[in-house]
């Protein structure tokens, strides 16, 4: 039998918000190029499911409770994955909240808060905790979770739009402060994507490709694996001179 080896063998990844939508794709797709995966979503029962279904495809998983907007969890999430696979080389920040759909005026401080302690926050927090360890792996990587709206604005999502923003920033900061140390950071900005949170946004998945998958000019929504292959791209050795980048997987969304 010939032996086959992905893209990612050898590779460590810490992902959080993995219990399902993109985050479950990222995951997923990294095990089958070959990495240990942890699971970390604030969903307990959920993550537990993905890590356990991900083992019995006969891969490396394991989970963890994680709110990321909290220092201590996100700390205990990076050591747990050291301990549980004794290295850490790829970290993903894909925890985000699903914001009300309002104007300035009508949002309430503490959804304001809320968001950015999870969307802009929590990324911040699991870096932070992870950098010390991803520089002892020359080559490792750092994966922001953005969107389209980084570039663009959408009525009624101005907090969403500010904290994806601010990713794109945070991921270039941080490309130039640790480039010395081999350690990369992009981030990755996926269109709309056929997810539950849409589902839940629009009532239902058929309706959110009805509304919104029409706004991309390709005429549709796009898949969480198609997100989750553009993540392996940018924590594999097919992507080694590009860091402080987004890459935008959006179906042609900004070009309108």
């Amino acid at each position: 039998m010939t032996e086959t080896h992905g893209k990612l063998d050898g590779k460590v990844a810490l992902v959080t918000g993995a219990a399902n939508g993109i985050g479950r794709a990222i995951v997923e797709r990294f095990s089958q190029e070959g990495a240990a995966v942890m699971v970390a979503d604030i969903n307990e029962k959920g993550a537990i499911a993905v890590a356990q279904g991900i083992r019995e495809k006969g891969g490396l998983a394991e989970s963890i409770t994680c709110d990321v907007g909290n220092t201590d969890a996100a700390k205990q999430a990076v050591e747990f994955t050291v301990s549980s696979f004794g290295q850490l080389t790829t970290v993903i920040g894909g925890a985000a909240l699903l914001s009300p759909i309002v104007p300035v005026h009508e949002l309430s401080e503490e959804d304001w808060q809320d968001a950015l302690d999870v969307n802009l926050t929590g990324c911040f927090l699991i870096s932070k905790h992870a950098i010390p360890h991803l520089k002892k792996s020359p080559g490792s990587t750092i994966i922001l979770i953005a969107s389209q709206m980084a570039r663009v604005a959408s009525a009624g999502s101005s907090l969403y739009c500010a904290t994806k923003g601010a990713l794109t920033q945070l991921a270039k900061g941080m490309a130039l402060d640790y480039a010395a140390d081999q350690i990369r950071v992009n981030s990755l900005s996926p269109g709309g994507v056929a997810t539950d949170r849409l589902a839940t946004r629009f009532g239902d998945l058929e309706t959110a490709q009805h509304i919104w998958g029409a706004k991309h000019p390709m005429g549709r929504l796009g898949e969480p694996d198609e997100i989750a292959r553009a993540a392996v791209f940018l924590a594999s050795e097919d992507s080694t001179f590009m860091t402080g980048a987004d890459l935008l997987i959006d179906g042609g969304y900004t070009a309108w």
